[in-house]
């Protein structure tokens, strides 16, 4: 089965227009799924939409390559609270923006629902650092620069992020750079101008940007907790805290200030090289 799966990703015509849909564990994902719980089941039946999709067991990850690829390759991770993901608007719609950039877009559908585990974010991680291993093993067929591998994480999705990218209880494959939006859980609940206890942010920690609005909980405050933290090892990274926008809107324009985050995404990568034709 591996030496198929490999066979089949060398060969995959990957600059066709179609997104290509590859299995992240073909012989089957790690570890047991729980059933749901009370809770689950009511967050799904009260937070779930048309566009968001849960009881995943087997994680993929679909590739939607641009037209004229610069190597940079953007690795997706939905939110939706470890219980389903927002597969469209934070998902498809955000592959199809980082395609307007010359980057190629990894959408990906990683373990859910996994909320009521004691670490939530621990089959999620396993599955994006499966994600970024595949990604940077099939580089060379797939025209990426294996050293280009970015992890993009909206509220769940920014937590699986901060978890792989810094709070790394294993070795795990790492992206080349972070982007960060309105993602959270890493502070301390009773002073969320710390870091929980155990998370720390290590000196090789990927370059970071994050974008969140003020008026999205303790949000805002993960983000420049996790900036400071990133200042003290002097590790590049970038924040933009914006006055209104709520949470959850990823590329939908809700007529606020924080619709701006992808422009400044964009203007960070392209300052830090990632936009340029790979040689």
């Amino acid at each position: 089965m591996k030496a198929l799966l490999a066979l089949l990703l060398c060969t995959l015509p990957l600059g066709a227009a179609d997104p290509i849909e590859i299995k992240l564990w073909p012989d089957g994902a790690p570890g047991q799924m729980l059933p749901h719980s009370k809770g689950t089941e009511d967050f799904i039946r009260t937070k779930s939409g048309k566009s968001t999709v849960t009881d995943i067991h087997d994680p993929t990850i679909t590739v939607y390559r641009p037209e004229r690829p610069n190597g940079t390759s953007v690795i997706v991770a939905p939110g939706g609270g470890y219980v389903f993901l927002s597969a469209v608007h934070e998902g498809t719609e955000v592959c199809e923006w980082l395609n307007t950039l010359g980057v190629t877009g990894i959408l990906l559908k990683y373990r859910t629902p996994t909320r009521d585990e004691a670490a939530p974010h621990e089959k999620p991680v396993a599955d994006a650092a499966r994600a970024i291993a595949l990604v940077r093993e099939q580089a060379k067929e797939w025209s990426l620069d294996p050293n280009r591998i970015g992890l993009l994480g909206f509220s769940a999705g920014g937590n699986l992020l901060a978890h792989i990218a810094c709070d790394r209880a294993t070795k795990t494959a790492l992206p080349n750079f972070g982007i960060m939006t309105y993602g959270g859980g890493f502070v301390d609940s009773k002073d969320p101008a710390k870091l929980k206890e155990g998370f720390t942010v290590p000196k090789d920690a990927p370059p970071m940007f994050l974008a969140c609005a003020h008026d999205d909980g303790q949000n805002p405050l993960a983000a420049a907790v996790l900036y400071l933290e990133y200042r003290k090892h002097k590790i590049p990274c970038e924040i933009h805290l914006f006055t209104k926008g709520g949470h959850g809107f990823g590329m939908r324009d809700n007529k606020q200030p924080i619709n701006a985050w992808p422009q400044r995404c964009a203007e960070w990568m392209g300052a830090m090289g990632w936009l340029l034709k790979s040689p």
